[in-house]
């Protein structure tokens, strides 16, 4: 817990240095939200060890795909919003930020299962 709101924090920090142009800070907001994730990162870590689960479970080819499906489906609602919000592509982003939510909604099944 006390890690998490400083990393959580970093990285919303680092959010906004980048996308307000007004702060003129875009490069060191890369590094602020990278810091914020390494921070979150470690504090996931560091729960699973002090629960009594390894560090780290084995990587199986079923998590790969659900991590890379979860990565496209987040990478296109930000996206979406980005099209959205700060270029001025009202429909385009609308329909990309849609296809995200699609893909992230897919990954409840690949999840949790289909049960009956």
């Amino acid at each position: 817990m006390f890690l998490c709101v400083p990393g959580a924090g970093l990285f919303a920090l680092g959010m906004c240095m980048c996308l307000l142009p007004e702060w003129g800070a875009a490069v060191q907001g890369v590094w602020t939200g990278a810091a914020g994730i390494g921070v979150l990162l470690w504090a996931w870590v560091l729960h699973r060890i002090m629960s009594g689960k390894p560090a780290v479970r084995h990587f199986s080819g079923r998590s790969l795909i659900r991590g890379l499906i979860g990565l496209a489906g987040t990478l296109a609602l930000g996206t979406g919003m980005c099209m959205t919000m700060l270029w001025g592509m009202l429909v385009p982003g609308v329909a990309v930020g849609f296809a995200g939510i699609v893909l992230l909604l897919c990954l409840i099944p690949l999840c949790r299962g289909i049960k009956e």
